[in-house]
């Protein structure tokens, strides 16, 4: 049974950082593919960030692009979500998934959340003005 588990949300003013974590249980985690999808208050789940298996293609969302950094450590079985310079209008809870032997590693498949297998339960992150 594949487990995914995420920590590090918080409150944090304007301007702060923080630092998701995901963990992975119940498969090898070097054959997924994973990403971090957000949902705000009344809106929609977005993609914000992936990495494929290797970790040599990434993927951002415009909104998010040079301020957040997504990683991985296989040896840790756990990926990464380095938030910076963070803004009110990345207040959302901040879910990561997994995509089993994934078909592609482009940043076109990684960014559409109907390519993942696998979900956490999500963690809060509340940016205060």
């Amino acid at each position: 049974q594949v487990q995914l588990v995420e920590s590090g949300g918080g409150l944090v003013q304007a301007g702060g950082s923080l630092r998701l974590s995901c963990a992975v249980s119940g498969r090898t985690f070097s054959n997924f593919a994973m990403g971090w999808f957000r949902q705000a208050p009344g809106e929609e789940r977005v993609f914000v960030a992936a990495i494929s298996r290797s970790g040599g293609n990434t993927a951002y969302s415009d909104s998010v692009k040079g301020r957040f950094t997504i990683a991985r450590d296989d040896a840790k079985n756990t990926m990464y979500l380095q938030m910076n310079s963070l803004k009110p209008e990345d207040t959302a809870v901040y879910y990561c998934a997994a995509d089993y032997l994934p078909y592609s590693s482009s940043g076109y498949y990684l960014k559409r959340d109907e390519n993942y297998d696998y979900w956490g339960q999500g963690t809060q992150v509340t940016v205060s003005s």
